[in-house]
C-alpha cells in the first residue's frame, strides 16, 4: 500500500511539473517620445521554456486606446511567440502608462506587460526640429479644404473621395482621423503615398444627428509639419423623400 501511495505521489508531482513556462525577453517597454497620431507598436517576444505546449487564451488591454494581438497557435516547448500591443496616440497628448494582461495555460496563468511613453503634439515636435529636418519630412497636401455632402439621410454613410498629394521627399503614411463627432473614418486603410505622387482616400461620414453639420477633421500622418485639416459639411435630414409625396403616393386616386 505504501509503494502504491508513493507511486501516485510521484506521478502527481511529475504532472504538476509538466507545464509550459512563459519566459518573456522584456515585460515592459518605453516608447519614449511619440508624435501624436502615431500608432505606436511593440512586440513582446517570449519563449516556452517548459515541457508542454502553451495556448494564449486572451490578451486584455487596460484601455480601449491599446489594441493587443498575439500568437494564436499553440507554442511548443522551445518555440517563440509574441504579444503585440498597438497604442493609438491620436488626441492623447502627454504621458501615458498602459498594461496588457496575458492569460494562458502556462505555470503563471496571468502575466502583466507594461507600456509607457510621452505623446508630443506636432507643434511640440516641430519646435525642436531644424529647417533641414522639416524639409526632409513627407508633406501632405489636400486638393481642397472642404467637402459638402449636400442632403444626407440619417442612417446613410456617404463617402467623400479626396485627393491627397505627397510633396515631400519620403513616403507619406496616413494614420488616424480626429473628428469632434466621432462620425468620420477611412473606408479602407490608405496605402503609403510615394514622393511626388497623389492618391484618392475615401472618408466615410456617419452623422446621426439631424440638422446642418460642419465638422473640421484632422488627418494625422508622418508629416512633421502638422496635421492636415478638412471641413466636412452636410444637411442631415430624417427622410430624403418629402412627406407630402409619401402621403400622395399612398392615397387612392379617384377615376376621372
Amino acid at each position: 500500500m505504501r509503494i502504491v501511495s508513493t507511486l501516485v505521489f510521484c506521478l502527481l508531482a511529475l504532472a504538476a511539473r509538466a507545464q509550459g513556462v512563459l519566459t518573456f525577453e522584456h515585460t515592459d517597454h518605453d516608447f519614449g517620445k511619440v508624435p501624436e497620431g502615431t500608432m505606436a507598436t511593440y512586440e513582446f517576444k517570449f519563449k516556452n521554456t517548459g515541457n508542454q505546449p502553451i495556448v494564449i487564451a486572451n490578451a486584455q488591454a487596460s484601455c480601449g486606446c491599446t489594441t493587443p494581438d498575439w500568437t494564436k497557435t499553440p507554442i511548443l516547448p522551445g518555440k517563440m511567440g509574441m504579444i503585440k500591443a498597438v497604442y493609438n496616440s491620436a488626441g492623447r497628448p502627454g504621458v501615458f502608462a498602459k498594461t496588457v494582461t496575458v492569460s494562458s495555460n502556462a505555470t503563471e496563468s496571468s502575466k502583466v506587460l507594461s507600456l509607457k511613453g510621452t505623446v508630443l503634439t506636432k507643434e511640440e515636435i516641430k519646435a525642436t526640429l531644424t529647417p533641414a529636418q522639416l524639409a526632409a519630412s513627407p508633406r501632405l497636401v489636400l486638393e481642397r479644404s472642404s467637402y459638402d455632402f449636400g442632403r444626407v439621410e440619417v442612417g446613410q454613410s456617404p463617402v467623400a473621395r479626396i485627393s491627397v498629394k505627397n510633396t515631400g521627399p519620403k513616403d507619406l503614411v496616413l494614420s488616424t482621423i480626429t473628428a469632434p463627432c466621432y462620425c468620420v473614418g477611412y473606408r479602407t486603410a490608405p496605402a503609403p503615398i510615394k514622393p511626388g505622387q497623389s492618391a484618392i482616400v475615401e472618408l466615410v461620414y456617419s452623422q446621426r444627428t439631424v440638422g446642418t453639420d460642419a465638422q473640421e477633421i484632422k488627418l494625422a500622418s508622418n508629416d512633421l509639419n502638422g496635421d492636415a485639416k478638412l471641413t466636412l459639411k452636410a444637411n442631415v435630414v430624417k427622410d430624403l423623400v418629402p412627406t407630402s409625396l409619401v402621403k400622395e403616393s399612398g392615397s387612392s386616386v379617384p377615376f376621372k
